[in-house]
């Protein structure tokens, strides 16, 4: 069967060693499942690898089962994802909300290895789909983003006088945040992390030179107020504030561990 499913198989135009790479990641899937479709994707195959990129290759398969495995071929870390068509579909919409497209942009960007099904291009049609989306970000998460960037924010500034290593690390993550939050806002889904602050600066350059300015201080006090100024401009705070989500329905959860729930 492997032999067989092996001659079916298309490769992209590669360099080596990420060719020879794909092949043998290809031969591992193929002892490891009975694959409906491989799709090899990532910043290798659309050729934009950096030193450390590595290869993604997106399996679909008939099991009811998941599996993820990390492994070397040829020198090159491999990223192997092997999902059955349904909980494909479910990821869809879960990182729609979350703003984190990954498994979209994986099979809408990659290049069809194998393909022995109809739900391949399915799948694919679909990821094209959902990333045409806007961004959903709502008033209440937006409301809970802001806020917890802004305490961040608050809690480096706390740090700063005392502490320039713990300051640095909460500054940092302050500002992350804020960066995620000002790409949802423009209904935009969140890039990668390699190309957050690209993004950022084509949306607003001078929120993109406010984060070059943060990211290049030369001390505790100008790392601070860089982030400072990143926070008036994307959450108008620089800590607390006050809000009210309003009331939130909760589901009823009955504990069927302890005697009243067992009752």
């Amino acid at each position: 069967m492997a032999d067989t499913l092996r001659d079916r198989c298309r490769w992209p135009v590669l360099p080596e060693p990420y060719a020879g790479a794909l092949r043998l990641a290809v031969e591992f899937t193929l002892a490891e499942t009975e694959p409906l479709g491989i799709v090899a994707t990532g910043t290798v195959i659309r050729g934009e690898a950096h030193p450390a990129s590595d290869i993604d290759l997106y399996v679909l398969h008939d099991a009811p089962h998941r599996r993820r495995v990390q492994r070397f071929f040829q020198g090159v870390p491999t990223e192997i994802f092997i999902n059955p068509p349904h909980a494909v579909r479910s990821y869809f919409p879960s990182e729609h909300r979350a703003g984190r497209r990954f498994t979209a942009h994986m099979l809408a960007t990659g290049f069809v290895v194998l393909d022995r099904s109809p739900v391949v291009d399915q799948l694919r049609a679909e990821s094209r789909g959902w990333l045409d989306r806007p961004d959903e970000l709502s008033a209440a998460d937006a409301q809970r983003a802001r806020y917890a960037a802004a305490t961040h924010l608050e809690d480096g500034a706390d740090t700063t006088p005392v502490d320039g290593a713990v300051a640095a690390l909460l500054l940092a993550g302050a500002v992350t945040q804020m960066l995620e939050l000002f790409v949802r806002s423009r209904g935009r889904p969140i890039p990668r992390a390699k190309a957050l602050v690209s993004e950022v600066a084509a949306l607003d350059p001078s929120l993109g030179e406010m984060v070059s300015r943060f990211a290049s201080a030369t001390s505790p006090a100008e790392r601070l107020d860089a982030a400072q100024q990143i926070g008036d401009r994307v959450l108008q705070a620089r800590g607390f504030f006050e809000w009210d989500s309003g009331p939130e329905p909760v589901p009823s959860v009955v504990d069927s561990a302890s005697p009243r729930g067992s009752a």
